[in-house]
């Protein structure tokens, strides 16, 4: 039997405007909004540091150069700290990206769906290699462990593409993406890692296969990347990432997976106050 392939890649799509957060994203990167003291998309990029990443893959676009900064050195700053002998501010600030980990950034030139954001990341991966992606506006607190290495190992014991999903109530399926799993109509008796048989992007309440919705961590093979560049557009006039994985399940072993922690919808005005509250409070 083969080895399993190390995951050792994560993107992070985050080229969107945040128009939820006008005005104050007119001129700060969505991603950029403070949880307590660290932005969103730093939560993210610990988790998939955490889970042994050692790529970070931005798609970004236009008035997101504020990232880029964030993640990248200050020596003023540095400097300027010590000299204050503001020794714990130091600190803070000296690793927020450890020396092995590298960061690339890449522009999205149009903004054509999630689907086409993961495409934009093709050149860097490896013949053959499987990555993760990671949505910061999902905001998990997986408590002992990042919600990403949950899934590492998922996919170690059940290789091919795993899919972050948890149970929402029926009136919200239409806002997501859907599982179809094998043994759907005994849903409460699924494993954490549940065979997934079908994939619906934002159903009907009567159309939608179960209430198992996708959260935004994925771990994916790439096959999935090969249906990227045959893509064309899907739901809402976009290239969706969830029908290419739809596309992929017929020779690709995929798994949704039911991970531990408490999910915060940072993509709304509601669920990023709950996560300001909520580690302020940890």
């Amino acid at each position: 039997m083969a080895a399993v392939k190390t995951i050792k890649k994560a993107i992070f799509p985050v080229a969107g405007l945040g128009t939820r957060f006008l005005p104050a994203t007119k001129s700060i990167p969505k991603e950029m909004l403070t949880i307590v003291d660290r932005p969103i998309i730093d939560y993210a990029v610990q988790e998939a540091i955490e889970a042994g990443c050692e790529t970070l893959i931005f798609i970004t676009g236009r008035h997101k150069r504020a990232i880029e900064d964030y993640f990248d050195k200050d020596r003023e700053l540095e400097a300027e700290l010590r000299a204050k002998n503001k020794l714990e501010a130091l600190e803070r600030v000296q690793h927020i990206i450890p020396s092995h980990v590298n960061c690339v950034y890449i522009r999205q030139p149009e903004p054509l769906g999630l689907g086409h954001a993961v495409l934009q990341a093709k050149p860097l991966l490896g013949e053959d290699e499987p990555f993760a992606v990671l949505l910061p506006d999902d905001l998990i607190d997986g408590k002992s462990t990042g919600v990403l290495s949950q899934m590492l190992d998922a996919y170690h014991a059940h290789p091919g593409n795993v899919l972050a999903v948890e149970q929402v109530d029926w009136a919200q399926v239409h806002q997501y993406g859907v599982i179809a799993p094998k043994q759907a109509e005994d849903a409460h008796a699924l494993p954490r890692a549940m065979p997934i048989e079908g994939l619906v992007e934002k159903p009907a309440r009567e159309e939608a296969p179960s209430n198992w919705t996708v959260v935004g961590r994925y771990i994916l093979m790439p096959s999935v990347m090969d249906e990227l560049t045959r893509s064309t557009k899907g739901a809402g006039g976009e290239i969706q990432l969830t029908d290419a994985i739809s596309r992929s399940l017929g020779n690709t072993p995929s798994f949704g997976f039911a991970f531990h922690g408490q999910r915060f919808d940072c993509g709304n005005k509601k669920g990023f106050l709950a996560a300001n509250n909520h580690f302020a409070h940890r």
